[in-house]
């Protein structure tokens, strides 16, 4: 079996936006108008812009994940590999840099959040060994993207 071509990982540069956009919206298509990859892109850039982490092979791209730390948690999202390089360990690569970065940060835990109906994916997480907190996650549309609180109105 020949070998997959080396993943590099690094901080996302401003040449990256073209393919970055593109990268999201074939794999996350259909998300919320909040997550529009300029938005998210731009949004990134103004905390913690070295935690924008793209993997390269060569000069393509053709992957990413966001990180953060508050102080108490990491957060990683848009773990994103192109559809047709995925199952080669690229976003396992992605994920252990996130690691390591939370880790030299002194961060203790990292928090993703799947959506329940991509069973693929969270099997992916369990394999690396994410498991599933008793949580309840809740999200409130800020701006723009606000609806009002049921009962009002």
């Amino acid at each position: 079996m020949t070998p997959f071509p080396e993943l590099e990982v690094r901080p996302y540069l401003a040449p990256d936006h073209d393919a970055v956009v593109a990268l999201w919206r074939e794999v996350f298509a259909g998300d919320p108008p909040w997550n529009d990859p300029d938005d998210v892109i731009e949004r990134k850039l103004s905390v913690q812009p070295d935690l924008f982490l793209v993997g390269m092979v060569g000069d393509r791209l053709v992957g990413t994940a966001l990180v953060g730390f508050d102080g108490v948690r990491g957060w990683m999202h848009h773990l994103a590999v192109l559809p047709a390089l995925q199952r080669r360990g690229y976003a396992g690569l992605l994920v252990d840099r996130a690691e390591e970065e939370l880790l030299a940060l002194g961060c203790p835990k990292l928090n993703l959040q799947v959506r329940g109906s991509n069973a693929a994916v969270v099997a992916f997480y369990e394999s690396r060994g994410f498991g599933r907190d008793d949580v309840i996650s809740l999200g409130k549309p800020l701006g723009r993207w606000r609806r009002e609180p049921k009962g009002t109105g």
